[in-house]
């Protein structure tokens, strides 16, 4: 297990103008790829849940990564706009703490 490593994990979490899905989806990939190609993001995942509100789970080495590379200058100006045009709400972001292993043993199970 030496080669597991704890990340850094956010949930952010947004309600989107109606109609306004596809516009958010393409900015947000555009903005996802460019973070883990130059910003060292370790990737995130987007989701719709039956609730209309829209998660994307992230992913850094650190805190402080996380920090760092979202401080810099806008990755994509122009998709950024697209992104801030589309959210209606924005909800606080939750963070997950980062764990070394999460493998729980079991109780063992007779018979």
């Amino acid at each position: 297990m030496s080669n597991v490593h704890p990340v850094f994990c956010a949930i952010y979490r947004w309600r989107l103008h109606p109609g306004a899905e596809q516009a958010f989806m393409r900015a947000w990939s555009r903005i996802t790829q460019l973070l883990v190609t130059e910003r060292g993001s370790l990737g995130s995942r987007l989701h719709r849940g039956p609730d209309d509100i829209w998660y994307s789970y992230t992913q850094w080495p650190s805190a402080e990564a996380k920090a760092e590379g979202l401080a810099r200058p806008s990755v994509d100006a122009e998709a950024w706009q697209q992104l801030r045009a589309a959210i209606a709400e924005t909800l606080p972001e939750l963070v997950l703490e980062p764990v070394y292993d999460f493998l729980v043993p079991l109780p063992r199970r007779d018979g």
